[in-house]
């Protein structure tokens, strides 16, 4: 079965850093896939924050992440990472790595607060 394992969230200042990684098992073609980051706060739909394509180049960001966020993988470790920069509160979730198709980590909260 597929596994994914996220982990490196916690509570930030705004203007803070966190990173996220995610360590994905069982997904023999990990390496020829994109990967997703996701995220969901209380009371609202899950969003599709950040997608890496299989060769790590071009990768797409939700608008409001533009600029802070740096996705990456390192695909002889299968791991994907979330750089995520200059926190805000609305960054506040719980953040999901995903391998398609809709296999899902536990997820890792991120708080951002003062």
């Amino acid at each position: 079965q597929v596994l994914l394992m996220e982990s490196g969230g916690g509570l930030a200042q705004p203007g803070g850093s966190l990173r996220l990684s995610c360590v994905v098992s069982g997904f023999p073609s990990f390496s020829s896939k994109a990967m997703s980051w996701y995220r969901q706060a209380p009371g609202k739909e899950r969003e599709l924050v950040a997608r890496i394509p299989s060769t790590g180049d071009n990768a797409w960001y939700v608008p409001a992440v533009r600029g802070r966020f740096i996705i990456s993988r390192d695909n002889t470790k299968t791991t994907v990472h979330l750089q995520m920069n200059d926190l805000k509160p609305e960054d506040t979730a719980m953040y999901y790595c995903e391998a398609p198709v809709g296999h899902w980590g536990q997820g890792t909260q991120v708080t951002v607060s003062s």
